[in-house]
């Protein structure tokens, strides 16, 4: 039982390690302020978002988060999608207490699975801003470019594959590709 409670209290630390704290939304197809008023609307719909401040003059939208929340990237881009707009850059400010990243690797943080590309292997500590690199969420050129970092079929589908089973991934899990 000892043996369990521990296994437990290990499985919680290591996915609590991180936390975001807000994300810079670029959009691209807007032309007025009613597109943007659009996309304000529809990103505070989802429930775990606290606040969106547009800024017209570049198209972007600074979210913040309820304190605790599981953030999920692809819900931000799909709520963009339905307004009739598309997500030019996402990044993301997150809270990283002692957490190693190693290039082109997988790390569980905070229930959510990234892969680290084109960085350094290092501990990552204090607050920091991750780039998302998946299809979707970057210039099909940026897409492009960033695929040379990696020969991991996760980055062309998004989801854990055959290239994922040493991290422990189960097929089908959601992979967001970042970078520093």
């Amino acid at each position: 039982m000892k043996k369990i409670i521990s296994l437990l209290i290990i499985t919680i630390s290591l996915s609590t390690q991180a936390q975001v704290q807000s994300v810079n939304l670029q959009a691209s197809g807007l032309t007025c302020s009613m597109c943007s008023n659009a996309i304000n609307k529809a990103l505070k719909t989802i429930p775990y978002v606290d606040k969106v401040m547009a800024n017209i003059r570049n198209s972007s939208f600074e979210i913040t988060f309820k304190p605790g929340s599981q953030v999920n990237f692809d819900d931000l881009k799909n709520k963009v999608e339905d307004a009739g707009f598309s997500v030019a850059g996402l990044d993301a400010v997150v809270d990283f207490n002692n957490t190693a990243i190693t290039n082109d690797e997988h790390i569980n943080i905070g229930g959510m699975y990234l892969h680290f590309i084109n960085v350094t292997d290092q501990a990552l500590s204090g607050t920091r801003t991750i780039k998302i690199l998946d299809k979707g969420f970057v210039s099909p050129k940026e897409y492009k470019k960033n695929a040379r970092y990696t020969k991991m079929e996760c980055y062309k589908t998004g989801v854990a594959g055959s290239c994922c089973t040493k991290s422990g991934l189960a097929a089908g899990t959601r992979v967001y590709h970042v970078t520093i």
